[in-house]
């Protein structure tokens, strides 16, 4: 599943994002002075002033001689400029912190360390960039809600007295939408379950949009590259690489795709059931989506981790007939 994640390329890119961020702030700053100086000219020649009597404050200092006297004239003198600037912009009905440089991250300024710690926004970078990186080859603006049919599901009951697919399907689609808007880290597990072909992964997919551009942190995979993932970076443990497992359990939602068509080894079993199950007991909502029956997934795996998925999870039983070869019919007509 393409290359493993190099830390020194995402600390980079996140860096060049707080950079660009600082640019940008300075750049706003200028623009909105440069709007206030041709309303109201006195204010370019009050910060001027302002900064021209630091410089004298700073050169006075620097002479070490008794300048006590000259330096204390000098901020009595910026202080009364300030309090004329703070007023100019009250009366021209300016916001206090009109003339303040804006970041997104006031804690930092934008610069990613505090005292040489990082700081919270630098960690969130990084880690929508990890996401993003392991979200790269998934399809996911391929499949949304708008682009979802009900119209290869039948409107015939699969028994007398039963649900159509379709009207089974109405409920799928409808609980899919309502519980991507309302997503949130508190939200409920799903178990997507149904024979290939039925919409578990476009509907999975169109979650995944949702969420991400609600702003959570999702991470969205197929069984089979997960795995694979797994296997490259267990077999190369150099720390200058991503522990993508740490991502997969810590993430506001993760989504894993096609359980049970990964290749079946004691490997694969225990880290799919290691992160399902630390998920599980960290109340981190995941959904899975599996071709395989309840039995099936029993015989594959263990029936403690297939008891936990059956008991965390609410299950979305799919119904119907492979919506691909209906699609492929059509397209020979």
């Amino acid at each position: 599943m393409g290359k493993m994640i190099d830390k020194k390329e995402i600390y980079r890119k996140a860096d060049n994002i707080l950079y660009e961020r600082r640019k940008k702030a300075q750049s706003d700053l200028e623009f909105r002075k440069e709007l206030l100086y041709k309303r109201v000219p006195r204010v370019r020649d009050l910060e001027k002033e302002i900064a021209s009597a630091s410089i004298k404050v700073a050169r006075a200092v620097l002479k070490g001689a008794n300048v006590a006297e000259e330096i204390e004239a000098l901020k009595i003198s910026n202080l009364e400029k300030q309090r004329e600037l703070k007023q100019i912009l009250k009366d021209n009905d300016y916001p206090h912190d009109y003339l303040d440089i804006r970041f997104i991250c006031e804690k930092c300024k934008d610069a990613g360390f505090i005292d040489g710690i990082m700081c919270e926004c630098m960690k969130k970078i990084m880690r929508k960039e990890i996401y993003d990186d392991l979200n790269k080859l998934s399809p996911l603006k391929l499949s949304t809600f708008q682009t979802f049919s009900l119209d290869y599901y039948s409107d015939l009951p699969i028994r007398e007295g039963e649900k159509s697919p379709r009207e089974i399907m109405t409920f799928i689609y409808e609980f899919c939408i309502k519980y991507a808007n309302e997503f949130s880290k508190n939200s409920q597990s799903l178990l997507m379950r149904g024979k290939t072909g039925l919409g578990k992964t476009h509907l999975s997919l169109a979650i995944a949009n949702t969420t991400i551009e609600n702003g959570f942190g999702v991470i969205y995979i197929s069984a089979p590259n997960m795995i694979s993932k797994l296997e490259k970076e267990r077999f190369n443990s150099s720390e200058t690489f991503a522990d993508s497992e740490e991502y997969f359990i810590n993430c506001d939602l993760l989504i894993i795709d096609d359980l049970g068509t990964e290749f079946s080894t004691q490997f694969s079993n225990s880290m799919i059931y290691n992160i399902v199950n630390s998920r599980i007991l960290m109340a981190k909502p995941t959904v899975i989506s599996s071709n395989l029956s309840i039995k099936e997934l029993e015989k594959r795996y263990t029936e403690r981790m297939v008891s936990r998925l059956i008991g965390e999870n609410l299950r979305l039983e799919f119904v119907g007939e492979d919506i691909r070869q209906k699609k492929r019919l059509e397209n020979f007509r």
